[in-house]
């Protein structure tokens, strides 16, 4: 009370608006992850976080079914569409065709940072660090036909590519081509040998060489990523860089999401005004035709750590048909138990 009579609390409240507003939070991009749905089910956790789609290549833009694959909801904004692809022209393309959506997005990413090899014989994520000219291309090929920020999320090398300068090379020549935004995942790629998890996991951290980026590019804005589980974490690394991306941790505990609140000086919305949004969401999206059952496992997180979570996850998993009421039920179930 003390803190409310004085006005620290009203200060301290300013001063997080003040620092945020040069500071950005992102939820990583990733495949199976980071669909639609679940992106909606993230906005209603915090207004400013940057939602990034899963990695959508040129290909299924230009030659599938362009408006469901880039299918974005209203509520998502700010919203970045990741693509991957490494010919100039395609990147362009696909961004035309996104920038007639009745949804747009708000920025374009390129994945220079993918180390599966499913994805290695296209030519697309991690292995084009070795081809900064590429990405360059890349990046004033789109540049030219949206006016939205352009930006390169990638790895601090590949293979034995994994000195400091090997990065700071690709990140000053990709630079030249105006890109101004770069997310930076803090292990380098082994692109052969280890599967797209043990990359998550097996190189070691090295933030201290993405800090070193900021301090010699003190002109860009660099973005951190990787290994990041914490409140605490994001409030390190803001300390030394622009911004810092989550991916798994707000994915299986999106809470966390609404945690990141207090970095903007905003209270922390409950549980149950978390569920209420996505009641309503479910609810249109059930009009829409969609199988609830198939959407339901993006929201098996949303009560992590409280007692009764397991039989949510439960009520909501392996079904092959589920009733918006069945998810209410299992819901408020366990917002009884924690009131």
């Amino acid at each position: 009370m003390a803190d409310l009579i004085n006005g620290s609390f009203f200060d301290n409240s300013l001063q997080n608006q003040h620092f945020m507003k040069n500071k950005r939070i992102s939820l990583a991009p990733m495949i199976d992850y980071t669909t639609a749905d679940f992106r909606a089910f993230a906005r209603l956790f915090n207004p400013d976080i940057y939602l990034y789609t899963e990695m959508i290549s040129t290909s299924a833009i230009l030659k599938g079914d362009a408006h469901h694959v880039l299918r974005a909801d209203a509520s998502e904004h700010p919203a970045v569409l990741q693509l991957g692809g490494s010919d100039a022209g395609e990147m362009a393309a696909a961004v035309s065709i996104a920038e007639r959506l009745p949804v747009a997005y708000d920025e374009y990413n390129i994945n220079v940072g993918c180390p599966s090899d499913r994805v290695q014989h296209n030519k697309i994520g991690a292995c084009l660090m070795a081809e900064p000219l590429t990405v360059a291309n890349m990046v004033r090929a789109m540049r030219d036909v949206t006016d939205k920020p352009v930006t390169v999320k990638h790895r601090i090398g590949i293979d034995h590519h994994d000195s400091y300068e090997f990065m700071r090379n690709f990140v000053e020549k990709v630079a030249e081509s105006g890109c101004r935004h770069f997310v930076a995942h803090a292990r380098i790629a082994w692109l052969q040998g280890l599967s797209p998890k043990q990359n998550r996991e097996i190189p070691p951290l090295r933030y201290e060489d993405i800090y070193r980026l900021k301090q010699e590019f003190a002109e860009l804005t660099i973005e951190i990523n990787g290994g990041i589980q914490t409140l605490e974490a994001i409030r390190e690394h803001l300390q030394y860089v622009d911004g810092v991306m989550v991916g798994r941790a707000f994915y299986h505990n999106p809470f966390l999401m609404a945690q990141c609140n207090e970095l903007w000086g905003r209270d922390v919305p409950s549980h149950h005004q978390i569920f209420e949004g996505l009641l309503t969401y479910l609810e249109r999206r059930e009009d829409e035709g969609a199988n609830l059952a198939t959407l339901a496992r993006h929201y098996l997180g949303l009560f992590q750590g409280l007692t009764g979570a397991r039989r949510w996850r439960q009520e909501l998993s392996g079904k092959s048909t589920l009733s918006l009421a069945q998810i209410r039920h299992a819901g408020e179930q366990v917002l009884a138990q924690n009131p």
